[in-house]
């Protein structure tokens, strides 16, 4: 018999999302759902997952083991973030009445707002006051269901403060139960010292900003927003392989004001992951088809940045590109820490169905996180994360109330 110290027991249907990732094309809504359904683990890793009715002679409790009654409920994978910029100084949300004026992001920019607003709010935050400020975004996102996230740097645009900002997310990994991946985004926008000399800052990132990172060994992915106006496809081509030169893996911002470039360089790169891609194209799907590049979609982005549309999902996963979902919670334009906000954005805004958003959530978010090994699907030998859904999955899709009956992270339940 299988030793067992958490025992889910007799869920009404449980939404494994088996496999490792990323799943594409018709796989993208292969969310395998059993219906009366107990999972197992020990120490934190799954033991068993099998018909409720073969339980009892399979495992055996331990002394302490936790019991939970899964009647009534369904159980799906700990939700995995694989975009968010959780760690900032300061507050732009006077900045949410001027978009809901009528204000762009480009006229609110223009106005001395948006990220460089939060770069000076930043640099001006000690590192203690960094991590006190994230821990209750932490905890909302917690409750709401994820168990893995990616938190990136980005607003100190400066050695010190982008260090900064590096050590207090890994300073963060060891104080609440969210595993963390950390991403350095030195290159998120030129900063004010450094107008009108872009490739002066270039060079300071790639010269002086990576190296100093690798060395600390303060993240595993580098990422850059190629964008118009911010940085060149030729510019961000040189940042990543900088990157990846000393060991930082790449990600993008891509396409998401315009065809900047952003999806042509991820493809180039082989990029692990290109984010936003609201004005993608069907060619540049089909490169990053070929390249291997999962395409990560931000749809509360769009939402909250009133863009006026979402990005084509649905021609994404028609065309063989594998999605995943995140909720790119920052301080001007993330206002939810909500996975499951964003998978009914998914359903609704961008024509995915309920199995194609979950696994966008679980599996393929956790390869945009290359932790799909570990995380991500109900599976032997993964890690027991898991969230507890009262009532059938769709419940998920309801915005304005809590399905959430608990969170499982590392086999305990934390929420």
């Amino acid at each position: 018999m299988i030793d067992t110290d958490l025992l889910i027991a007799d869920a009404d249907v449980v939404a494994t999302c088996a496999g490792r990732g990323p799943q594409a094309g018709p796989a993208q809504g292969h969310a395998s759902l059993s219906e009366r359904t107990s999972i197992a683990s020990c120490r934190g890793r799954i033991v068993w997952v099998g018909a409720a009715r073969d339980a009892a002679a399979a495992l055996a409790l331990t002394p302490d083991a936790t019991v939970i009654d899964g009647r009534g409920l369904t159980v799906t994978p700990g939700f995995v973030d694989p975009h968010t910029h959780l760690v900032f100084g300061g507050d732009r949300r006077d900045e949410l009445q001027r978009r809901l004026a009528g204000a762009t992001y480009a006229e609110i920019a223009a106005g001395g707002g948006g990220i460089v607003k939060t770069v000076a709010a930043t640099r001006a935050a000690t590192e203690d006051a960094l991590v006190e400020a994230a821990l209750p975004r932490l905890a909302s996102m917690l409750a709401h269901g994820t168990t893995t996230a990616e938190v990136k740097s980005g607003y100190g645009l400066d050695l010190d403060t982008e260090l900064r900002q590096l050590q207090a997310i890994q300073r963060l990994a060891h104080l609440q139960p969210v595993s963390l991946s950390s991403t350095f985004m030195g290159a998120h926008e030129i900063p004010p010292e450094y107008r009108g000399r872009a490739e002066a800052y270039v060079d300071h990132v790639i010269d002086d900003m990576i190296p100093a990172v690798a060395e600390a060994r303060l993240a595993e992915w580098c990422d850059v927003f190629c964008e118009r106006g911010v940085f060149t496809p030729d510019q961000s081509v040189r940042i990543l392989e900088a990157g990846r030169a000393h060991g930082l893996m790449p990600r993008i911002h891509a396409d998401e004001l315009a065809l900047s470039g952003g999806s042509a360089v991820a493809a180039q790169v082989e990029a692990r992951s290109a984010d936003h891609l609201i004005y993608i194209d069907a060619p540049h799907a089909d490169r990053l088809r070929e390249a291997g590049v999962i395409a990560t979609l931000l749809p509360a982005a769009a939402f909250f940045l009133k863009l006026g549309q979402y990005a084509p999902a649905r021609m994404l996963i028609d065309r063989g590109v594998p999605v995943a979902l995140a909720t790119d919670l920052n301080p001007g334009g993330g206002f939810t820490p909500s996975m499951p906000f964003v998978m009914s954005l998914a359903c609704f805004g961008m024509h995915m169905t309920m199995e194609e958003a979950l696994v966008a959530s679980t599996i393929n978010a956790a390869a945009a996180l290359s932790v799909d090994d570990r995380c991500g699907s109900l599976e032997v030998g993964k890690v027991m994360d898991a969230v507890l859904i009262r009532g059938p999955l769709t419940e998920v899709l309801k915005v304005g109330t809590t399905p959430m009956a608990g969170v499982i992270k590392n086999g305990l339940r934390v929420c």
